[in-house]
């Protein structure tokens, strides 16, 4: 089952094409351990073609990777510190592969300069946190007891005086 808990993740890290696995792997062990085995194969897929294409790219090579999840989404977030990687022209094929295996995603530039582009992935309907049930608050003014709470004595009485008020 999944958590209702919010969790969030964060990891800096100097993006070279052997850190594209290590990555991976250490985004697949925080979503294990957030008990989110579902969504490990496209948040790692998505972050795997982001982190190559700004190895390939960008100049500089340092990169931030947040994940939040709030018990029915994954926000997958990962911001890059290069002012010249322009996400329209370099990065066009990651975004169209996240655009087609997301469920949104996104991208905007802090005063920074840098930029950031995340994804998000839901939980499927089968597999969402169920809902505490909640007791019904009572609708009267005066309320009733309940008849196990009352004792027997009390309602032979309370019986027979409905009874001979009908007569």
């Amino acid at each position: 089952m999944k958590t209702a808990v919010p969790c969030y993740y964060h990891l800096d890290v100097e993006v070279s094409p052997e850190r594209v696995g290590q990555v991976s792997r250490i985004l697949a062990a925080h979503l294990r351990y957030w008990d989110l085995d579902n969504l490990v194969d496209p948040v790692c897929r998505g972050a795997e073609l982001l982190l190559t294409a700004i190895d390939q790219h960008a100049t500089d090579k340092h990169t931030s990777i947040e994940m939040w999840w709030n018990g029915q989404h994954l926000i997958t977030a990962i911001g890059d510190h290069d002012r010249d990687l322009r996400p329209d022209q370099d990065l066009r094929s990651c975004l169209a592969h996240l655009a087609a295996t997301s469920d949104g995603w996104g991208c905007c530039a802090p005063e920074t300069g840098s930029k950031i582009i995340w994804f998000s992935q839901r939980a499927r309907s089968g597999e969402r946190v169920p809902l505490v049930k909640t007791a019904p608050s009572p609708s009267l003014r005066r309320t009733l007891r309940v008849p196990r709470a009352v004792p027997v004595p009390q309602l032979a009485a309370s019986a027979e005086g409905v009874l001979e008020g009908a007569r």
